[in-house]
């Protein structure tokens, strides 16, 4: 077993988590859509794999105009998914593998079908009005202020009936709740504890960052685009506000009360640093959060060794790094770092792999898959359609995990229409990987049981040994990885240890490779080395 009951309380230090997007994971009743019964087929899968925990993409009912970010009731399950029995039977299963599960929890919105927000717009007077984020029109009647959601639109809709607006930071069909109301905390107490006694080892929190809004609604300042700062604001008024820290505390406390302790594993889209270290509190808030900076820096030595060093400087002690390249809602990293070419793919895996801390792995991050262009005819995210900047497109990211060879590669019947374009994904099917010596999938478990078996137990040290314009070198624990990230060919000279797994020569005897005489590093290889020392302790 790889779980909670060998890995001890705070079992995500150095653990390997794995987020399934159920609706393109395996399809079991022929409609072309993922359900839970699909995720349960397939977890002799991840468990060969070497996973030490699943996320699931959103499980709870929803009328899907964000395909589950807008949640239309929190205590029980989208019936297009399965039912609860099916999530209990699901944490049944995986917990006989040792595989504990967290769901997606979206606190900062609702669904505008949900009962609170139905009740909440029947009238001023509503029991439920003040549980979301209401005000008067501006002078000239417009949006109360400057606010746009993430799709470059206002962010305020108005409600003819009443004569207000309401806030939606994404969609109008996703109202923002309003947290300075003390109801809105005992109702989100009363979700947690839930799931969490239907056995739920923890949650993803959705737009962590966002929950709280200025009291004044005072307009967002404008800023260069960035990522973070799209359509030139900076949202300093409209989400990213101190006061949602007390919210994290607050179920910090109820996750310890349950043994084992429940893990809370923040969306934390902010891009610095110092902020993001703030999520964790003094270890009382999150216990993980994830690195949009790491994401989001370029694939290049300096750029992302500066991202690692920085992170492991601001994090408060006791604090875990939560290292990502791939989500639902950006392009993969096999596309955005890599362009499509496998060798940067496999380096970028072996990065995520190595580095101290816990690694978060989307589905087919593993096989190295790649974007699917997803023609505009067959794309289904609202989200995108309706962006200002043409940027986002999320489709892409979220088609069908190709199981096998074929025109739906395993994912649902031949002559069923997936949800969403398998696309070509000839040689990238597990099927087609998993027997082969020298695929991407079988570097990802052997990448993935040299984790677990070195620094898969804890927070591992690291010190950075080299950095170049082409070259990072850095141990982590008792490995030594050295990183050739450049097309050219790199000489380096590395500490005394055992060559453990190239990226590029897998089958290869490499031991004439180890260090001490130097290595040459091919383009875009990562060497890595088993050695008896960690960071602070002499070379053996």
């Amino acid at each position: 077993m790889n779980g909670r009951a060998e890995r001890g309380p705070r079992w995500w230090e150095g653990a390997t988590l794995y987020q399934v997007y159920i609706r393109s994971w395996q399809d079991t009743d022929g409609d072309g859509f993922g359900d839970l019964a699909g995720v349960r087929r397939r977890l002799d899968y991840l468990s060969w794999l070497g996973i030490d925990g699943i996320w699931l993409s959103p499980t709870m009912p929803s009328p899907n105009h964000d395909w589950g970010y807008d949640v239309s009731d929190y205590f029980d399950v989208q019936p297009d998914l399965g039912s609860l029995d099916d999530v209990d039977a699901l944490v049944a299963d995986a917990g006989e593998r040792g595989i504990p599960v967290l769901l997606d929890l979206v606190p900062n919105h609702t669904s505008s079908n949900h009962a609170w927000f139905v009740e909440a717009r029947a009238s001023r007077d509503s029991p439920h009005r003040d549980w979301y984020v209401w005000a008067d029109p501006a002078a000239d009647g417009g949006a109360p202020n400057n606010w746009l959601d993430a799709t470059g639109a206002s962010a305020w809709t108005l409600d003819e009936a009443s004569g207000q607006y309401y806030l939606h930071n994404f969609l109008p069909d996703q109202p923002d709740l309003n947290w300075w109301n003390p109801e809105v905390h005992e109702a989100f107490r009363d979700i947690l504890r839930f799931w969490f006694d239907h056995g739920i080892a923890g949650f993803r929190i959705d737009v962590a960052h966002s929950l709280y809004k200025d009291r004044d609604l005072r307009d967002d300042p404008p800023a260069p685009l960035t990522p973070e700062s799209r359509f030139g604001l900076w949202h300093e008024h409209s989400m990213n506000r101190p006061e949602v820290h007390d919210v994290y505390r607050e179920w910090r406390k109820l996750a310890e009360d349950y043994d084992p302790v429940r893990l809370l594993l923040g969306e934390t889209w902010v891009l610095d640093v110092e902020r993001l270290a703030a999520f964790y509190g003094s270890d009382d808030e999150l216990q993980l959060a994830f690195n949009f900076c790491f994401l989001f820096a370029g694939l290049t030595a300096p750029e992302l060794s500066a991202v690692v060093d920085a992170t492991l400087a601001a994090l408060p002690p006791g604090g875990c790094p939560a290292w990502v390249g791939s989500n639902h809602d950006v392009s993969r990293f096999p596309t955005r770092w890599a362009g499509g070419d496998p060798g940067r793919a496999r380096l970028a895996l072996a990065l995520l792999c190595t580095l101290p801390g816990a690694t978060i792995l989307y589905h087919g991050d593993e096989l190295g898959l790649p974007d699917v262009p997803v023609e505009p005819d067959r794309q289904r995210d609202p989200m995108s359609w309706r962006a200002a900047d043409g940027r986002f497109n999320r489709d892409r990211a979220r088609t069908p995990m190709p199981w096998e060879p074929g025109t739906n590669g395993g994912f649902c019947p031949e002559g069923v229409e997936p949800w969403l374009p398998v696309g070509d994904r000839t040689g990238l099917s597990v099927a087609e990987q998993r027997d082969d010596p020298a695929s991407t999938l079988s570097l990802a478990r052997r990448l993935l049981a040299l984790r677990r078996r070195t620094i898969g137990s804890g927070v591992a040290p690291y010190q950075r040994l080299l950095v170049t314009d082409q070259v990072w070198v850095y141990r982590s624990g008792p490995l030594v990885v050295a990183a050739n990230i450049s097309g050219s060919e790199a000489a380096v000279d590395l500490p005394a240890g055992e060559v453990a797994i190239s990226t590029r020569d897998l089958d290869l005897d490499l031991a004439h490779r180890a260090g001490g005489d130097g290595a040459v590093l091919g383009p875009w290889e990562a060497l890595i080395l088993t050695t008896e020392s960690a960071p602070g302790t002499p070379d053996a």
